[in-house]
């Protein structure tokens, strides 16, 4: 529940449609159940997914998943694969589908504004065949997601061009921000080390274990 006194709280789904109206034709048509020719093209070009999961309870998570293009593999028209590379081990993602197999996707193409949004249902797979082909510099990863297409559509780049989000001179100066060791140093209160010394940790497994 919210923490903040909100004064005016949308409540009902008639409600919500008094304020925002109904979808066009075009919206409502536009979705599709299967990965069609479009679809697999831009997955196939794509570099980065996120993915949305829930637990049993509906505690939410959204996880990037990122490689070179082409790295989620198409099989057939209605399942996609998402190769599991190496990360820190909380597995948030692959816990929740254990528990709840509802997923949703969003792609992204750099320098493309549209995204193409899949919703439907996972599962984590060991098929040593399948994983052998999502191999990348000799290594092989030890799961991957499998997801089944109930939902498929493209979004509109509204939101891209609102954001100026691929427009360099939009993006604001990294010094702005505090970096990743100095944010973990400052939340978890470490006191045996440092934001330095953190960095570099960081660093160093993006350079050696990305894979």
């Amino acid at each position: 529940m919210p923490t903040y006194a909100f004064s005016d709280v949308v409540t009902s789904i008639d409600q919500l449609r008094e304020i925002i109206g109904t979808p066009g034709d075009l919206a409502v048509r536009k979705q599709i159940s299967t990965i069609d020719r479009h679809c697999h093209r831009f997955i196939e070009r794509s570099p980065f997914v996120l993915v949305s999961s829930a637990n049993a309870t509906g505690t939410c998570d959204v996880s990037p998943r990122g490689d070179s293009p082409g790295f989620v593999h198409v099989l057939g028209d209605k399942t996609l694969l998402i190769p599991e590379r190496p990360g820190n081990r909380r597995a948030d993602t692959l816990t929740n589908i254990i528990e709840n197999p509802r997923v949703g996707l969003l792609f992204l193409i750099p320098n493309v504004e549209e995204t193409l949004r899949i919703n439907g249902f996972a599962c984590l797979i060991r098929d040593p065949d399948l994983l052998a082909q999502m191999a990348f510099k000799g290594k092989v990863p030890v799961l991957a997601i499998a997801v089944e297409a109930e939902e498929v559509f493209f979004h509109c780049a509204k939101a891209f061009r609102r954001s100026h989000l691929w427009q360099p001179e939009h993006w604001p100066d990294r010094s702005e921000l505090p970096t990743l060791g100095q944010i973990l140093v400052d939340q978890t209160r470490l006191e045996d080390t440092t934001a330095e010394v953190l960095d570099c940790s960081i660093e160093e497994a993006y350079q050696t274990r990305l894979y």
